[in-house]
This record gives structure tokens, sequence and C-alpha cells, in this order.
């Protein structure tokens, strides 16, 4: 893993340069991973959908950075999909891309989305710039959640962060023991999926869906006012 590049202060504080990167999607879906043989649809993104986007970007097989996020959509909905699985035995075939309403045919399931999804995104360097520049002029599409999930670059600014003990929470995404908020939920995510799909590996963070105020954090840095949480890409076998 890359170590942070830091910046001395006249405090005696060490402030850790990064790139702060704000996206957003018109519509998103990641589903619950917890909730098998469900369409669950999770609050916020895993940390292994931004990592898989960023890949998509630089064009790397993985990209296992530090990272911390802010992330919220303005609402959610459910959109209603059809499948058309075709039969291995050739008992239903597909005729113009569609097979009959047949036990094992066309059938139809609902899909949850969050509409108009905001993430503010933070790389500390050198990994920032690098992958900033891969941003500006990505390999691959950019997406979040489906392949058809498009999600835009609305700005890249270069930043310091500074350790802070008080910040605003906002929609960050903490580890346990990060803050106090009252009005918090603990989600369970994904933060990387090894690229055979065998071993996921999953984390605990600390979310509100109304944004916390100025409060108390703990192992915390901040960009202005924001509390940021910078997280490690996982190490060990997953589960």
């Amino acid at each position: 893993m890359t170590s942070h590049t830091t910046t001395a202060r006249a405090d005696g504080s060490a402030a850790i340069e990064a790139t702060r990167v704000e996206l957003f999607a018109p519509v998103a879906s990641f589903r619950d991973p917890m909730f098998p043989g469900l369409t669950r649809c999770l609050p916020v993104p895993p940390p292994s959908s931004i990592r898989g986007m960023l890949a998509a970007a630089t064009g790397a097989g993985t990209e296992p950075v530090p990272l911390g996020y802010h992330a919220h959509a303005a609402g959610s909905g459910v959109d209603a999909e059809t499948y058309h699985p075709i039969a291995a035995n050739g008992t239903n075939p597909a005729v113009s891309g569609r097979v009959r309403a047949i036990k094992g045919g066309m059938t139809l399931k609902e899909r949850p989305f969050l509409a108009h999804l905001t993430v503010t995104l933070w790389i500390p360097e050198p990994d920032g710039t690098r992958i900033a520049a891969a941003l500006r002029r990505p390999t691959w599409g950019l997406r979040l959640g489906r392949c058809q999930d498009l999600v835009y670059v609305r700005s890249i600014t270069a930043v310091l962060l500074r350790p802070t003990g008080q910040a605003v929470v906002g929609h960050a995404l903490a580890p346990p023991g990060g803050h106090d908020a009252g009005a918090a939920v603990t989600v369970r995510l994904a933060e990387m999926v090894r690229s055979d799909r065998l071993i996921t590996h999953y984390g605990d963070y600390l979310w509100c869906a109304r944004p916390a105020g100025r409060l108390p954090v703990r192992h915390a840095l901040r960009d202005g006012d924001l509390a940021v949480w910078l997280r490690p890409a996982p190490t060990g076998t997953g589960r």
C-alpha cells in the first residue's frame, strides 16, 4: 500500500495531502448482499463499488487505495425489470429477444434504486493525483452500481486533510466509534471483492441519512469543516 504524503504545520501536527472528487449519478442501485435472493438496495455505494469505478478509470485490475467518502441520495424508487432467461434445454427459446411467461420463463422483478446520488470522495496522495488524471480521461466508462448506472465527475480538487477532534459529520462513512451522532445507523458494506468473486471483504460503517452537524469525532481528519475518515483497503482472507 502506498504511504500517505504529509505536510508539517506550524503547530506541529501533520496534514495529509489528498485529492477530493465530487461525483454525481442520476440513478444508481447497490444490491445488499446480506439479503440473498432479494433486491434490497443499500442506502450508499459500498467501497467495493467505488474502488471498481476507480479501476475502470485507471484500467487496472484493482485499485486497493485508502479512501474516505460522504454519500447521500436525494430520493429513491423502485424499477420494474423484465427478465427473459433462456432455457438451456431449448424448451423456451427466445423470439426477438423475448421468452414466454411460463414457469422458468419471462418474469418481472422489482429493483430498488437511488435517485440523484452524490458522492464526495477523498484519496490521499500520491494515489490521488494519479487517479484524478485517470478520471479526466478514463480507460472505461464510469459507473456506480448496475452497468447502466453512469456516474459523472463534477469536480476534482487538491486539498489538505488535517487531524481534528471536532467537525461536521454530514453524510460521512465513519468507522464504529468514530462519532456519537444519535441518528447514525450501522451499515455493513463490501470493501473489496476479489477478481474471481470467491472472496469478499466486509466492513461496518456509521452513516447518517440526515446530515449530522458539528460533533466531537475520533480518529478523524477534516477538509474545511467536514469530517473525513480514511479507510485502508482490507487485507487478509475475507469471507
